[in-house]
């Protein structure tokens, strides 16, 4: 082998071993590590930021939930209140369904009280009016309108003794009330003059049915009363009331109750 062969050599060994060297080094010097350090520089103040930033997003993430906690118990709250006042009127409206209830049933109480006792007079009421039209069978010249009974005579006389003769029969000169019992009269009558039992005896002017109460409304002639003094009593004819002497002799027309 040439020197130079041998030199060659022997450099090779050294570097090889320097080699080595510079890696056991790199493995066990800890100061390798600090001076490479500098190069991951970015690294760590992202990672210390990251570390930061955690607990106010914690933070935020906590007001977050009390915010809605709080929103949601403010809406429950309203809708608790909502629903008693609900609930309150619903309460009122069904103490008054249960009050009404309660007078309908006293109502209908009462009413089924009282057709009860209808139905239990039925029979005397009917026998009652069956006498009643037995008896108005029998009353000879007698007409029925209404509630009442008329007699039309067939004689002549003044109207204090036409009253008399009423009063006999157990009933008085007519009193007229309506357009309708006018019409029947003046139907019955034959639109001849009749005495009727109304005077202004007692006081000129003042004209009061035999009954005592005073004429409101009536159906005089258009010309009548004339105001003669001296014809105190009144008739009806065909175009209507008028007075005339109450000595004056003229048919009359006699009037009772069928209830009496």
């Amino acid at each position: 082998m040439e020197r130079k062969d041998v030199v060659e050599a022997i450099t090779d060994v050294n570097r090889d071993a320097r080699n080595r060297h510079n890696v056991r080094t790199e493995t066990e010097n800890p100061d390798t590590k600090r001076h490479q350090t500098p190069r991951h520089t970015g690294s760590v103040c992202l990672k210390v930021r990251s570390s930061r930033a955690a607990p106010v997003c914690l933070m935020l993430l906590c007001v977050l939930l009390l915010t809605a906690v709080i929103v949601l118990g403010v809406n429950l709250h309203n809708m608790i209140e909502e629903f008693y006042i609900k609930n309150k009127n619903l309460t009122d409206e069904i103490e008054e369904l249960k009050n009404r209830k309660h007078s309908l049933d006293k109502n209908i109480t009462e009413l089924s009280a009282t057709n009860k006792h209808l139905i239990e007079q039925k029979p005397d009421l009917q026998k009652k009016i069956d006498e009643l039209w037995n008896q108005i069978s029998k009353m000879d010249g007698w007409d029925c309108y209404q509630s009442s009974l008329y007699y039309v005579t067939s004689e002549k006389k003044s109207w204090t003794e036409s009253r008399r003769d009423c009063t006999e029969r157990g009933a008085d000169l007519i009193i007229i009330n309506n357009r309708q019992e006018q019409d029947f009269v003046k139907k019955i009558s034959a639109n001849a003059h009749v005495w009727i039992g109304l005077t202004d005896i007692d006081v000129e002017g003042t004209w009061k049915w035999v009954d005592g109460s005073t004429l409101t409304s009536g159906f005089w002639d258009p010309r009548e009363p004339n105001g003669h003094r001296g014809e105190n009593c009144a008739l009806i004819y065909s175009p209507g009331w008028a007075d005339y002497p109450c000595s004056d002799r003229f048919l009359w027309i006699c009037e009772k109750s069928i209830l009496k």
